[in-house]
Order: C-alpha cells, then structure tokens, then sequence
C-alpha cells in the first residue's frame, strides 16, 4: 500500500503496523477509539484555557473552551457571555 502525503512524518513501515492495528479493531473499538480522542482534545482544549487563565472559574474555562472552537452567536446563546478576549487563543 502507498505511504498517503499527509503521514510523511511518519515512517512507511510504522504507519502500516498502526493500520493493521486498526483493521483488526471491532467497529465499536474504532468508535470508542474516536470518542476517547475526541475527549483527549477537549480536555487538552480545557487545560490551554487554564493555562492561559488561571483564576478563571470552571464555568468560565468551559465557555471560554467552548467559544475557541464554535461561533460565537452560538456561543452567546448557550451561555449568555462571550469573551471578548478570545480572537487571540
């Protein structure tokens, strides 16, 4: 199988191990798979707002979390704030 561009990082050979690893995987392990990653990239998400505020309370590092990655009218409907300062994270 060709080595895809976008893995050009990544050896041929180490990509193909990792495929194999995948193919032999349920389909309900590749959805958990997702879904654990998914979560990885929410939380790391969350750390980079606490981070970057660290007096910021819970509610406030899940909106500011929020308001880096969804439009911002979505975000002032859900949670009746949007902060001002979030164009620069």
């Amino acid at each position: 199988m060709r080595h895809p561009e976008e893995h050009t990082d990544t050896d041929p050979h180490t990509m193909e191990v990792w495929r194999e690893l995948l193919r032999r995987k349920t389909p309900g392990e590749r959805i958990d798979a997702a879904l654990q990653l998914s979560e990885f990239a929410l939380r790391m998400n969350e750390a980079g707002v606490r981070a970057a505020y660290p007096e910021a309370s819970e509610q406030e590092v899940r909106i500011r979390a929020a308001a880096r990655h969804l439009p911002r009218e979505l975000v002032l409907a859900a949670y009746g704030w949007v902060p001002d300062d979030n164009d620069h994270l």
